[in-house]
């Protein structure tokens, strides 16, 4: 048996693997609460409109004598975090967090926590992944988890739309969410007068300071009309909150794509064919821009994480998917150069991307250039890295005479010897074999496919 990290702080159960299976243990102190989710028939309808994770229960033996229950949930293909979520992802998770609380309400149930690691994406939409976070509604209870949700969604959202949109960052040092006075200090003053943030960030921040070294009793009490009415007035909130992505460096790189119109033909065609070659189960194009190419993958129902640096870029993407109701493609954001790393509790919470993989292939376009002459990074750390994180590589390699290399070139010293077609190929062989490559019609560039040694 085998603890999932992530899983430890829940006194209500807990996530382990055995035998390549995902289990969840619920405990003993949990037995009321999670029978009253199954009989209440919350559990039915929210499974039923795949809001929440499904789960069966087996017969595997409890893993010690605190055990209740043991189910086996539905896995999710990617465990993705909130710091690599576009802005409309993040929104989406949100928006699903208070539908879930409301249906709850309506069967005597409420969240005791809005953690935005309770969500994940499968099948291109959120769906809540804890089923232990379910508790029985007490009348007149003000709503627990009120303050984590301003922290794990609305803070990061108006901190995006309104300040900058690389703010959902703070997620990745605040895993328990961005704190209200950071995010109040973060806004400008203007939206003060939005009344929405003023009353679920300004005025929350200041009343949490007020109190933080006062001994508080809570005496009042939420109706539950109260309480539906708070729900509604986040959800209305958030519903209006929008970001449109433009203005960075590669959000319409296809439109304006030095390639003429048969070379991107070929170059498709050429990834078309290298996919059917291997079959994999699982691709990660990284450097995927808006998904032109990842989309090939996708399209022949191969799971398809497509990240990206750039937020406009990721957000189309992701709005695309929407709009197609495409399910086999996760857009995410990603700096390659700087990827997620292995955060939390003993650097063991929240998973590296390495220990996220290996992809069956991954695929790298239009990128090399980026990594080794805008970051300075040699071929055989690329290659290395790489390795790490595929079985099989469809990369492109793109010479000094292309002119977006020209480009990068034109405001800087040309200290890069080493960038040729033979060290390439010689630093990748070191960890790869090279199984085929092509040259791509009317451009000078060449896509190799490659097996992990």
């Amino acid at each position: 048996m085998k603890i999932i990290s992530s899983s430890f702080r829940d006194p209500s159960g807990f996530l382990f693997h055995e035998s390549d299976k995902l289990y969840r243990q619920i405990n003993l102190i949990y037995k009321k609460h999670y029978d009253y989710l199954m009989k209440s028939g919350l559990y039915k309808v929210l499974a039923d409109q795949k809001l929440l994770i499904k789960h069966e229960e087996t017969a595997a033996q409890p893993k010690n004598e605190n055990a209740y229950k043991i189910i086996r949930p539905e896995i999710i293909p990617f465990i993705s975090y909130p710091y690599e979520w576009c802005f409309s992802e993040l929104k989406d998770a949100a928006l699903l967090t208070l539908k879930i609380q409301k249906i709850a309400l309506e069967h005597d149930m409420s969240l005791k926590d809005a953690s935005a690691y309770n969500i994940q994406f499968l099948d291109g939409k959120p769906i809540f992944i804890d089923t232990l976070s379910f508790e029985k509604y007490e009348e007149g209870r003000p709503w627990i988890a009120y303050k984590q949700f301003c922290q794990h969604f609305l803070a990061p959202l108006v901190l995006m739309k309104y300040s900058y949109i690389g703010l959902n960052q703070l997620l990745k040092i605040y895993l328990d969410g961005v704190p209200l006075d950071l995010a109040s200090k973060l806004l400008p003053w203007h939206t003060r007068f939005k009344f929405g943030v003023l009353t679920h960030i300004h005025l929350h921040a200041k009343a949490q300071k007020y109190y933080a070294d006062k001994p508080v009793k809570i005496n009042k009490k939420m109706s539950r009309r109260s309480f539906f009415a708070l729900i509604d007035n986040l959800e209305s909130f958030i519903k209006q909150l929008s970001w449109k992505p433009s203005g960075t460096e590669w959000a319409d790189y296809y439109d304006k794509t030095i390639y003429y119109e048969k070379g991107l033909a070929a170059k498709k065609l050429i990834i078309n064919r290298f996919l059917n070659k291997i079959a994999p189960k699982t691709v990660w194009d990284m450097g995927a821009n808006t998904g032109f190419f990842s989309r090939i993958a996708s399209k022949m129902g191969v799971y398809t994480i497509a990240f990206d640096i750039d937020p406009s870029a990721v957000e189309k993407n992701y709005l695309e998917c929407k709009e197609k109701n495409e399910t086999r493609m996760l857009p995410l954001l990603l700096d390659i150069t700087n990827p997620s790393p292995d955060i939390g509790w003993e650097n063991n919470e929240r998973r590296s991307l390495i220990n996220r993989g290996p992809a069956d292939c991954a695929m790298a376009l239009a990128l090399i250039h980026h990594l080794a002459i805008s970051n300075n990074t040699p071929f055989e750390k690329i290659a290395r890295f790489f390795s790490r994180i595929c079985h099989y590589l469809i990369i492109e390699f793109v010479p000094k005479n292309d002119p977006n290399v020209k480009r990068l070139l034109a405001t800087r010293r040309d200290i890069f010897t080493d960038y040729t077609e033979k060290k390439f190929e010689y630093e990748f062989k070191r960890f790869f074999g090279i199984i085929e490559k092509k040259k791509i019609k009317n451009t000078e560039r060449v896509v190799y496919l490659m097996k992990k040694i």
